[in-house]
């Protein structure tokens, strides 16, 4: 899958903040058609020595129930860990890995924060912007902003406010297990966060493709090189 040049990667703090700003107001809010079917579960893990990033994309054939290609590559972390600012040191490891994929998934899952961010700018607002395509973020707990906890069913959600807005949903995906914190990325909007985030989600806790993501790089950060 091609991907085009949105910026240049910036070595410090301050300038990754600037660049969140600038590229905010881009960031698209609008509804996903239901007929989607191919999505892709992205997720990062780092080699043990931490010079690494391991990203993994899984994607996944919701007709289907199961995932049709699987890719996993590694490359240099030249960014440090900062909060709020976790896309400029993963990232670069994630638009690594989508370029190998020969399928071109219609949206894309990360076990990450999209609007739901001091910056209205986290990781899946980002990597939407580079893609030009839906993105949707499933964190597992939160970065910021208020909720009350929703109810114990599946599907149960509460909104999540930041700054008097609704940022995301606070969604419970099995019954009366931790929810997650759902949030639109680019070219998406609450509610189709929401019922993306619920139709990929099966037995468990977590999106499927984003779990089998998450396994990928899981065994992929202590092997020998993948790409």
């Amino acid at each position: 899958m091609k991907t085009t040049a949105l910026h240049r990667w910036p070595r410090s703090a301050k300038a990754a903040i600037e660049l969140q700003k600038r590229l905010a107001p881009q960031v698209q809010v609008r509804p996903v058609s239901r007929d989607v079917r191919i999505v892709a579960g992205m997720d990062v893990a780092f080699s043990p020595a931490g010079t690494q990033v391991v990203a993994g994309a899984v994607v996944f054939d919701l007709s289907m129930g199961q995932p049709v290609e699987q890719r996993v590559v590694r490359v240099p972390c030249r960014f440090p860990y900062v909060p709020g600012l976790l896309s400029f040191r993963e990232l670069p490891g994630l638009l690594a890995v989508i370029r190998k994929l020969q399928c071109e998934p219609e949206v894309f899952l990360c076990d990450a924060q999209g609007l739901a961010h001091p910056r209205r700018m986290g990781l899946a607002c980002h990597l939407g912007l580079w893609l030009q395509r839906p993105t949707v973020g499933c964190a597992k707990s939160r970065l910021c902003g208020e909720f009350t906890e929703p109810g114990g069913a599946r599907g149960s959600a509460a909104p999540l406010w930041l700054d008097g807005a609704q940022v995301g949903v606070v969604l419970r995906t099995r019954e009366n297990v931790k929810p997650l914190f759902v949030s639109p990325g680019h070219l998406c909007d609450r509610e189709s966060a929401r019922w993306l985030t619920l139709r990929a989600t099966t037995r468990y806790r977590l999106p499927e493709p984003t779990r089998l993501a998450h396994q990928l790089v899981t065994r992929a950060r202590t092997g020998p090189r993948c790409d």
